[in-house]
């Protein structure tokens, strides 16, 4: 059984007892977190479409911790001109863990 659920902006394809990593949610670690902009779940074959979302269907999460993601390095360069810039990014996110999927 799984979902697809807007979280943050973003769509997610989630299950039972599995972890996803969304952009930095408002919420201290350990609270309990519950999403209703289900846009779709399938039940062992058995889907069900929202329009836009599934009436009734939630999903309760956990939030484990508030990390930062991976370094990222960007370099920009024009040629002959001897301009060189580098800047790096980490992106701040929340590892969250779907605890239940209700419809």
């Amino acid at each position: 059984m799984y979902a697809i659920v807007e979280i943050a902006g973003q769509q997610f394809k989630v299950e039972n007892n599995k972890y996803i990593y969304t952009h930095r949610l408002d919420a201290e670690e350990g609270a309990e977190l519950t999403f209703d902009k289900v846009l779709l779940i399938d039940n062992d074959g058995s889907v069900s479409v929202g329009k836009p979302t599934v009436a009734g269907a939630k999903i309760s999460a956990k939030v484990m911790k508030h990390l930062r993601g991976e370094k990222i390095i960007v370099f920009k360069k024009k040629r002959r001109k001897g301009y060189k810039k580098t800047i790096g990014h980490r992106q701040e996110l929340t590892k969250l863990m779907i605890e239940n999927i209700v419809f």
